[in-house]
């Protein structure tokens, strides 16, 4: 299996996506639309693209035809299973109920606007499926919008953007309503109930882009992910905030509670003042864990740029050692190193969060090579 790195310094695996592009190719869409275009059916309609004589997408363009096409399809065949008969069946008056022509109805999609003529039957009492009453969009645009707002746009920019490209005329309070559902669902994710145990807790933070009135802005999201018992990451709650510190981690830890997590065996957090004192003071018997990324950072402040790869390779001993007590020797002999002796601060980093670094060693089993868990009387 080869991976590749891009530019950014992702590895992504180069054989599996050739195997999801394989696989999207098999779907029977596309087998169908490359059968289609080998047979050359559809080679004048591709001219006639690329002479400019026919649009793909927005007003009168291809693609929002075909769905025309496909929808008023699909809805007679929907009114002819609610009759009994097929249109033009000679033996119709039999039936009570009968075709009485269409109504007009545009419905927006990710392609443009499409003009549809909804089938009625005389009784007034068939209701479509494929298109149903009251909407007004297909689905996928509510989505494209919420990507759009999520991205910064305001909502007049959304409605210029759509009318633009893709030639869909939404008001701005239709966008607004969109948006503001995703608000409701975002806040019952936010108050949905937890468990009760997670063995394990990470808090941690990123940057992200939020708005903030007519402005977007860079802001904190401190977030928690909980592993449940079956070793399972959930994302139990995302929490905005300029700064932290000991409050506001009591809030986050308090609101965890309030919400149904009555223990946690271990935290493992960052070395900011605050989280520690605040998880004590929610789950009294947990074990706080310093992250060792974050402590590793931390202490790279302190050394210069072209020490940082040396330092590194000097503290890897510290954090990949056995147990607490080899550590300890690893971190002291690195202390009495040249790299060591000139930069104390660094020392110091790892000096004062050593009682939060070295739990997971406690939490180990005894014996080596045991299936046996770690329990709280072990740490």
């Amino acid at each position: 299996m080869t991976a590749v790195t891009n530019g950014t310094g992702v590895t992504r695996d180069k054989k599996g996506a050739a195997a999801r592009r394989a696989d999207r190719a098999d779907l029977p869409g596309s087998r169908a639309a490359a059968e289609l275009a080998g047979s050359g059916a559809l080679d004048e309609l591709f001219a006639k693209i690329d002479a400019g004589e026919i649009e793909l997408t927005g007003d009168g363009g291809f693609i929002p035809g075909l769905i025309r096409a496909t929808l008023e399809r699909g809805l007679q065949a929907e009114l002819t299973e609610h009759l009994g008969y097929e249109k033009g069946d000679p033996d119709a008056a039999q039936f009570p109920n009968s075709r009485n022509g269409s109504t007009p109805k545009t419905v927006a999609t990710q392609t443009g606007d499409v003009d549809l003529a909804i089938p009625r039957d005389r009784d007034g009492v068939f209701v479509p499926r494929l298109v149903p009453r009251g909407s007004r969009r297909l689905g996928g645009l509510d989505e494209m919008i919420i990507s759009l707002y999520a991205g910064g746009m305001t909502v007049r920019d959304i409605e210029h953007h759509l009318a633009t490209t893709i030639g869909t005329e939404l008001s701005a309070e239709t966008i607004s309503n969109i948006t503001d559902q995703v608000a409701d669902e975002v806040l019952a994710w936010q108050q949905r109930p937890l468990d009760a145990l997670y063995p394990v807790i990470y808090l941690d933070a990123i940057i992200v882009k939020v708005r903030d009135g007519a402005h977007v802005v860079n802001k904190a999201a401190h977030i928690a992910v909980g592993v449940d018992m079956d070793g399972i990451k959930h994302v139990l709650g995302i929490w905005l905030q300029h700064s932290e510190g000991a409050k506001f981690w009591a809030g986050v830890c308090a609101d965890l509670a309030n919400r149904g997590i009555r223990d946690v065996l271990i935290v493992c957090c960052d070395g900011l003042a605050g989280p520690p004192e605040a998880i004590e003071a929610t789950w009294a018997a947990a074990t706080v864990q310093t992250c060792v990324v974050h402590l590793i950072r931390a202490s790279m402040r302190f050394v210069g740029y072209g020490d940082r790869k040396a330092v590194a390779a000097a503290l890897k001993p510290v954090y990949t050692a056995a147990g607490a007590d080899a550590a300890r020797t690893a971190f002291e002999t690195f202390r009495d190193t040249a790299l060591g002796r000139k930069y104390p601060h660094a020392v110091a980093t790892w000096e004062n969060a050593w009682e939060r670094f070295i739990p997971f060693w406690r939490s180990r089993p005894s014996c080596a090579g045991s299936s046996t868990p770690p329990t709280r009387s072990s740490r």
